[in-house]
């Protein structure tokens, strides 16, 4: 045989659709479940669909498939899909979109869009997409060739998931995905190199200086922020922590980065963060930020936040650092990295001294335990969610609403474990409960996954239901109803002279409306029926909608009313004055929905 005939012949590239081209490349990237809705700018994708082994959940509003995919991003840690058609399809995606970009939270966006012969012609559902969501995305593209998409949906991927992580989308005309071009499965080339990384703030000195401010600090205290979640940096935490004895408060998105349950761990920080955490906060010498922001919701009135202490920021992203909190030495890199870098370097220390003057800060705040209120026979929201989390000895993932409910689950479901707690907390957004636990559900097979929305987001977007039914999920669902939009006539009753305008709302029988989805529904008013209707809904095989009947002007304390410093805090019902510290009008700002 000669060589010429010997020499081995590479076969030519297999040729695809570009619409077989986003499942080629959704498979290569991993991803086994997208959510969305088809229509007619997407049809081709769909109709590749059943060639490629990636399971579609069918949602009832693609705002439920952008939360899906966000919740199962939050409960993975892995890149999540959702796929929709252009104009209204891709429009209903924005709110959670924006979600997902104020948290933090790696989603992939697919769209269709009129064939490009028909861009900026106003035809038949065009909108410019990538307009509308340039703000609220990490990058944005538009595909119009069939040859393109591969190394775009590659570059998509890269983008969503490195650094500071985050939401992207990816516009497909129509035409693009009829088109048909030659495509080698095994080229994984992105549309364009990824950009040189920023330089690393964990330098020798910087180390150095930050264990120089641990080491001789004597009321040091660590801000543990979502992105000890997002970097997989628990562990870590804590290591630095027994080592360092330094105690742990957390943002709403961190709970669940440190144990709960641990003596150092203090609970939530901020707004509806317990008295004696804040406390502890304003009178640190020290503050250790790991992965958090510092926004106001954290900080109360930034001109008296921590007046007495040094400041410690990592944070991934340079634009973070010095924002709201100018700081004295700042660590641009991976949390999980830094503390690796500085348990070894700090000098084991157990602070007992500083651990026992927060202990004793709690005082009589302690009364507010619900293990210590007496059972008289009302059913408060305070109940529901202390004992949820001892009937599930805590391992549940829970998946929150927005209001008064979600400050309840934050301040007496403990949570021990990273993304054992989803919730949106940036954007704050109503209705994101039940989609994103489904999310979560399809993220974490083996998990126990429960929702906790109040009634009036629930009813937002209560129609996925029927994608429970369809989809056949086991998802559990406990509605704290009070029959108001909780928070915001909360705020009414401190800071409007109580007028309750637009607040009460009128609900529809939950009971009736789950076994209307073929689903199972409970109804529970006395603390004494929580257990049964708990074990009920563990039992049974598919999603239950539990109704607890709560107080209906029950209040989330203590708070911190908006603009205030972080140590005013409201810690009981005030029917007579405004707050106890005389505050104007400056703290009578809008609440967020």
């Amino acid at each position: 045989m000669s060589a010429a005939t010997a020499t081995a012949v590479a076969p030519a590239p297999a040729t695809r659709t570009g619409a077989e081209m986003i499942w080629e490349v959704l498979v290569q990237e991993g991803v086994e479940v997208v959510f969305g809705y088809p229509g007619g700018a997407i049809m081709p994708a769909y109709d590749a669909l059943p060639r490629y082994p990636v399971r579609h959940v069918l949602v009832r509003h693609e705002q439920g498939a952008a939360h899906m995919a966000d919740g199962y991003a939050r409960a993975s840690g892995k890149v999540g899909v959702a796929v929709a058609t252009s104009g209204p399809g891709a429009t209903n995606l924005v709110t959670g979109i924006a979600t997902a970009m104020l948290d933090s939270v790696p989603v992939v966006f697919i769209t269709g869009q009129v064939s490009s012969a028909l861009l900026g012609s106003d035809a038949f559902q065009e909108t410019d997409v990538t307009g509308v969501t340039l703000p609220i995305t990490k990058h944005n593209w538009l595909v119009t060739r069939a040859e393109d998409i591969g190394p775009v949906l590659r570059e998509a991927f890269a983008v969503a998931k490195s650094g500071r992580p985050g939401p992207v989308l990816v516009d497909i005309t129509k035409d693009a995905q009829q088109a048909s071009c030659a495509f080698d499965p095994a080229d994984r080339r992105v549309a364009r190199p990824p950009r040189p990384r920023p330089a690393r703030g964990a330098t020798a000195d910087a180390l150095a200086r930050a264990v120089a401010l641990i080491d001789r600090a004597e009321r040091p205290l660590i801000l543990a922020g979502h992105g000890i979640v997002a970097a997989g940096a628990a562990a870590e935490l804590a290591a630095f922590v027994a080592r360092t004895g330094v105690p742990v408060a957390s943002t709403l998105l961190g709970l669940g980065g440190f144990p709960a349950t641990d003596p150092r761990a203090l609970g939530m920080m901020g707004m509806h963060g317990e008295a004696w955490v804040n406390r502890a906060v304003q009178d640190a010498d020290l503050l250790i930020a790991l992965g958090m922001r510092f926004d106001d919701r954290v900080t109360g009135n930034l001109a008296t936040f921590a007046p007495r202490a040094r400041k410690i920021h990592v944070d991934l992203d340079p634009s973070e650092i010095g924002k709201n909190v100018a700081v004295d030495v700042a660590i641009v890199d991976d949390v999980r990295q830094v503390l690796a870098a500085l348990t070894p370097r700090c000098r084991p220390a157990d602070r007992a001294a500083w651990m026992a003057a927060i202990e004793a800060g709690k005082g009589d705040s302690a009364v507010r335990d619900i293990q210590q209120l007496p059972d008289t026979g009302k059913l408060h929201a305070a109940h529901v969610l202390h004992d949820l989390w001892r009937l599930t000895e805590g391992r549940a993932v829970v998946v929150t609403d927005v209001g008064q409910h979600q400050m309840w689950e934050a301040q007496y479901y403990k949570h021990d474990h990273p993304r054992g707690l989803v919730t949106s907390g940036g954007l704050g957004t109503m209705g994101f409960a039940l989609p994103a636990a489904i999310g979560a559900r399809f993220a974490r097979p083996d998990a126990e996954v429960w929702v906790v929305a109040g009634d009036g987001g629930f009813q937002m977007t209560a129609a996925e239901l029927s994608t429970c039914a369809q989809e056949d999920l086991k998802v559990n669902i406990a509605i704290i109803n009070n029959g108001y939009l909780g928070m915001v006539r909360q705020w009414q009753e401190l800071f409007y002279g109580g007028r309750y305008v637009a607040t009460p709302m009128r609900s529809p029988d939950f009971v009736k409306l789950a076994e209307a989805h073929g689903l199972t529904g409970l109804r529970v008013t006395r603390r004494a029926d929580v257990a049964g209707a708990v074990a009920a809904a563990r039992a049974a095989a598919g999603t239950v909608v539990i109704d607890f009947r709560v107080q209906a002007e029950d209040s989330v304390y203590p708070m911190v009313p908006s603009g205030a410093d972080l140590g005013d805090m409201i810690r009981r019902p005030l029917k007579s004055r405004l707050i106890e510290t005389g505050a104007d009008d400056e703290l009578t700002e809008e609440p967020p929905r």
